[in-house]
């Protein structure tokens, strides 16, 4: 039950991590402004929150809804139920903790907590991390005080009314955590001295990209691509693909300039080593690559929601920070020869990385925390008007 005094916000974002992590920075950027601050977190049972908000210890509730089939519409209607038994349930939650604000990171999960928001008149401020803005965003956005977005392409893709209450912040990244390069690469086993490729598919890895990574592997052992000196790869995974990696890289010789792992828990220390990423095009990897002015190849999911991963490569290539690889043509060869190019070419490389720094907002957390803490009540003990 909350006290009389209590100050509580709401994040709600989920389904997937890149909308999940988010939610999270910000709550703790918050909580680093008001102490006083109960942060509560709404997502759903199927999304990736439902391990990781009790692995947490947070106070959480996970709802039993789902996103909506844009391929089947007809398919809608036990989607439809399900949100109404969650608005339902979100009322009584609403009702009990009496929130001064919530926040909504995008995702299907984060929808029925944005509509009792706007239907309780609570304040509402919504953070899109991508290009393209996801459907939940789009429609929450006409009811938010505030929209925060990470890609200023994203702006015109709101509905007209909600524009003017845009602010650019970028997305909410982990901070560095103030290793040097040569003890951040000693940390994984790397030369330092060395150019490093990075190369990530997302929490879960990519299997487009380790079937590249692996050709890679076994082509330059059998001398059919050429390797290049002093080059080195930190490659994760994925955790459930590590064995099957590590397998087959012992099997091309186990070459020693590859370190591959399933998972990076502490990506600032691997971002820290970085000359070169080779990602996916997911809104919060793309955005920890700009915070830290590292170059990317970009190679978007095909089977993402409206193809907004495409969309971010694109920006991105636009503005020079990025290479857009389509995964229809990616091969060994191409990608081999553009990381090869890219090592071999320090201008281009510190153009691009010009280019992302140019993009990059590291300070983003911080920023947007600043801008919700003025949706809240004073400090118990600060005048009005003072304070956040």
């Amino acid at each position: 039950m909350k006290t009389r005094d209590e100050v509580v916000a709401v994040f709600s974002g989920g389904g997937t991590g890149g909308h999940l992590y988010p939610a999270l920075t910000l709550a703790e950027a918050l909580r680093a402004l008001r102490p006083d601050l109960r942060a509560y977190f709404v997502g759903a049972e199927r999304g990736v929150e439902a391990r990781v908000l009790p692995e947490r210890r947070l106070e959480h509730t996970l709802l039993t809804v789902e996103g909506f089939r844009r391929d089947r519409p007809w398919a809608n209607l036990p989607v439809l139920r399900a949100l109404l038994r969650a608005l339902l349930e979100l009322g009584r939650l609403f009702r009990r903790l009496r929130p001064h604000l919530v926040v909504v990171t995008g995702g299907y999960a984060s929808g029925p907590a944005g509509l009792m928001a706007a239907m309780m008149r609570i304040r509402l401020v919504v953070q899109e991390q991508n290009a393209v803005p996801g459907l939940t965003s789009r429609a929450l956005s006409l009811w938010a005080r505030e929209i925060h977005l990470a890609f200023p392409e994203a702006r015109d893709r709101l509905p007209r009314p909600a524009r003017r209450r845009v602010r650019i912040s970028g997305n909410p990244v982990r901070p560095p955590t103030g290793l040097g390069r040569r003890e951040a690469a000693g940390r994984f086993g790397l030369d330092p001295h060395a150019f490093i490729v990075l190369v990530v598919g997302g929490s879960q890895g990519s299997q487009a990209l380790n079937r590249v990574m692996l050709e890679v592997a076994k082509e330059v052992a059998a001398g059919r691509l050429s390797q290049a000196a002093r080059l080195e790869i930190l490659w994760a995974t994925g955790p459930a693909h590590e064995e099957s990696v590590v397998r087959e890289l012992s099997d091309a010789g186990a070459p020693k300039w590859i370190r591959a792992t399933g998972y990076i828990e502490e990506i600032p220390d691997a971002l820290a080593t970085a000359d070169l990423a080779v990602s996916r095009a997911g809104a919060m990897a793309t955005s920890e690559f700009l915070a830290w002015g590292i170059p990317a190849i970009l190679v978007p999911l095909p089977t993402a929601a409206a193809d907004h991963q495409s969309r971010n490569a694109d920006a991105l290539a636009a503005a020079g920070a990025a290479i857009h690889l389509s995964e229809d043509h990616l091969t060994p060869e191409v990608l081999w020869n553009e990381i090869i190019r890219l090592a071999r070419d320090r201008f281009r490389l510190d153009a691009m990385a010009a280019a992302a720094r140019e993009r990059g907002r590291p300070d983003a957390a911080s920023e947007i925390a600043q801008a919700l803490a003025r949706h809240l009540p004073p400090a118990a003990g600060l005048e009005e008007g003072q304070g956040s």
